[in-house]
């Protein structure tokens, strides 16, 4: 029965995110609020993760959770689930598309989905951003504002987002310098 329900609930992420891996954030943030199948720390983990590796966050993300709950088999299923509608949608969408790609409908849909793949990853972002740099748990036990934020973490950001602007270094190197500081400074022990 496992194995069904993994692959429903990740055909449901692929079939409505809309935008690409980021937009299955809020997706994957409703699974682990609703099933715990993996935490919204592990969400922010595999995104450090399906960032620095070839695959996208929501097949990356899938295949974890699957292969957490039920081994390699639901693994695979869990991926498949998520994929199927992806490879449905572009097969009816290449199909539509050669036939009505001048029609002022099917151009106001795609101008449309536009700011709704934005909000879906802007939501994702936001989640990312409380992962990563707040302590809401720190702030509530001592009750401080400085608590509240993972200086750390905020100043590094800040730090890698200068690099990336100022700096034609790629991306890879920026990613390993973070991979780097992360184990040396034990950031995850904050």
């Amino acid at each position: 029965m496992i194995f069904i329900q993994l692959f429903i609930e990740f055909f449901k992420v692929g079939l409505f995110s809309v935008g690409g891996g980021l937009a299955t954030l809020p997706f994957l943030y409703n699974l682990s609020d609703t099933f715990h199948w993996f935490t919204h720390s592990d969400i922010a983990n595999m995104i450090a993760i399906a960032e620095s590796t070839p695959g996208a966050i929501g097949v990356n993300m899938s295949t974890y959770a699957g292969y957490n709950v039920a081994g390699v088999a639901g693994g695979l299923l869990s991926t498949l689930g998520l994929i199927t509608p992806s490879i449905i949608i572009i097969l009816m969408i290449a199909k539509l598309l050669d036939k009505y790609n001048d029609s002022k409908y099917v151009q106001s849909a795609f101008f449309g989905l536009r700011p709704a793949s934005l909000a879906m990853i802007a939501a994702a972002g936001v989640s990312v951003v409380k992962v990563s740099l707040i302590d809401l748990e720190a702030f509530q036990i001592s009750g401080q504002m400085v608590d509240l934020f993972i200086l750390p973490s905020i100043l590094f950001a800040v730090v890698l987002y200068f690099l990336s602007k100022k700096t034609s270094w790629h991306p890879i190197l920026l990613i390993g310098i973070g991979a780097i500081v992360g184990i040396v400074f034990q950031f995850a022990g904050i």
